[in-house]
């Protein structure tokens, strides 16, 4: 069964999109699950970062699933609901107060990609592939996904991924920016791994900060709340874990931040 599993642990919620047989290509019902688990790792206060990734060694996400196209994707009312809960799914981790990164091993191709481009972050084995195929397809991109590319991505990169539907392998990858980071297979569990337990061991508050600035960057100029960010920002110098980590710093040890 089509399913994304939730796994919480050291500070890390993992969302893994666990649809192995068919590439963790995401069903309409996975998209609607999405907000909720992205809720659940929102209100876990252990919970530092949220993780995305698949199941499996062969994919990240292949995109849509395409048997349910002729169900979800033809005729007006269909596709309507279906873009909706795509755009509901991928709004949970843009607007989450706390960073997602997409652990990418394998294909990411489509809405796969454009649920990547949703994470703050994207990091990758080096095999991994990246492609939009909607112009292979027929179908049409929506305003807010070329949007969010164009925002990631520069819209030199965001034309030439869906002007194109060409396959962009792992280093290039890496210098369109489409990823951060970058490893060989036996390595990429392993620094995956510590490149999350490093975000974790942030202080939380300037997590949510930054967050709260990059979330509001990805709207509309009339729309963003800059008061709102300029709040967090305050709130970062109020805290305790400020004078934590001054202390920290100061003694030479790890800070021990608690998020207050």
């Amino acid at each position: 069964m089509a399913e994304i599993r939730y796994e919480a642990a050291a500070g890390v919620a993992t969302l893994v999109l666990d649809q192995p047989d068919r590439l963790n290509a995401m069903t309409f019902e996975m998209w609607q699950a999405l907000p909720a688990l992205v809720a659940r790792a929102e209100a876990d206060t252990t919970v530092r970062v949220i993780a995305v990734t698949g199941a499996g060694e062969r994919a990240f996400c292949a995109g849509a699933d395409i048997s349910q196209f002729g169900d979800r994707r033809e005729g007006r009312d269909a596709i309507a609901a279906y873009d909706a809960a795509y755009a509901r799914g991928c709004a949970a981790l843009v607007e989450s107060s706390k960073p997602s990164v997409a652990v990418i091993g394998g294909i990411c191709f489509g809405g796969g990609l454009g649920l990547a481009m949703s994470c703050d972050l994207r990091i990758a084995r080096a095999d991994s592939r990246f492609r939009i195929p909607a112009a292979r397809l027929g179908l049409g991109y929506a305003y807010e996904g070329v949007r969010l590319l164009v925002t990631k991505l520069g819209p030199s990169v965001t034309a030439d991924l869906l002007l194109s539907a060409r396959i962009v392998a792992g280093e290039e990858a890496l210098s369109l920016g489409i990823v951060s980071a970058l490893w060989e297979a036996e390595r990429f569990g392993t620094e995956s791994a510590a490149y999350l337990a490093r975000i974790a061991g942030n202080a939380p508050l300037t997590l949510k900060a930054v967050k709260r600035a990059l979330a509001e960057l990805a709207r509309p100029e009339k729309d963003r709340d800059v008061a709102g960010v300029r709040a967090t920002v305050e709130a970062c110098f109020e805290s305790a874990d400020y004078r934590e980590g001054r202390l920290a710093f100061g003694e030479k040890r790890e800070p021990a931040f608690r998020g207050e």
